[in-house]
């Protein structure tokens, strides 16, 4: 599909670096927690998305370089708190790329030979459900022909991971994007609605095979 039939089709717009970085430090106080969670709803090929990941990386390397099990931790729940959607396939696949190559790029300086290849699998695995085709405005997944379905991980002991799955609908229904970021513990305030699927807590490192 040609730039101009994406841009007629599609409204497709990339947005310049130099915006990306002014529309981010709107949100700096969020972007300094490892585990603040963000939704892109038109992620593109993941230029904002990036920029967060890459902040969130940046504050990883700084506190737990020292300790690869906290690295590793933490880089999970880094990469597990971020969310896109986008209408292109094309453009979720190069998303999902962009956030995969910027985590192991810093992984792999950090331990190289001495990384663990079950977190690869597990980072693919988190950004197979989290970033997803799907048409924001319409709230289907694209691909399954189905309501769109996120899920939050919360790392509740240790490294085991609770994995709760919400309606994209459900969730805004009950919090607008501009009240806060997606899952976001904003007080009483802030109603959680029921979860359409509940998993039991499982080791971080081991979630791209639970099924239950």
């Amino acid at each position: 599909m040609s730039e101009k039939k994406r841009i007629e089709d599609f409204g497709e717009v990339l947005t310049p670096n130099a915006q990306v970085k002014e529309m981010l430090d709107l949100v700096e106080i969020e972007n300094n927690r490892i585990d603040s969670k963000f939704l892109e709803p038109a992620c593109g090929t993941g230029n904002f998305l990036g920029k967060i990941l890459e902040k969130k990386i940046k504050i990883i390397n700084n506190k737990y370089r020292s300790n690869q099990l906290d690295y590793e931790r933490y880089l999970f729940s880094a990469v597990s708190s971020i969310y896109g959607i986008d209408i292109l396939r094309d453009n979720v696949t190069s998303c999902k790329n962009v956030l995969f190559e910027k985590t192991i790029e810093n992984y792999n300086k950090l331990f190289g030979k001495l990384g663990n290849p079950k977190l690869l699998n597990t980072i693919k695995f988190v950004l197979d459900l989290n970033i997803i085709w799907g048409d924001a405005l319409k709230l289907i997944n694209m691909e399954k022909k189905t309501p769109i379905v996120f899920s939050n991980w919360s790392i509740i002991s240790g490294s085991l991971v609770k994995r709760m799955e919400y309606k994209f609908l459900d969730l805004i229904a009950y919090q607008p994007f501009k009240e806060g970021t997606l899952f976001s513990d904003l007080g009483d305030k802030v109603i959680i609605p029921d979860p359409v699927k509940d998993y039991k807590p499982i080791h971080y490192l081991n979630i791209a095979n639970d099924t239950k």
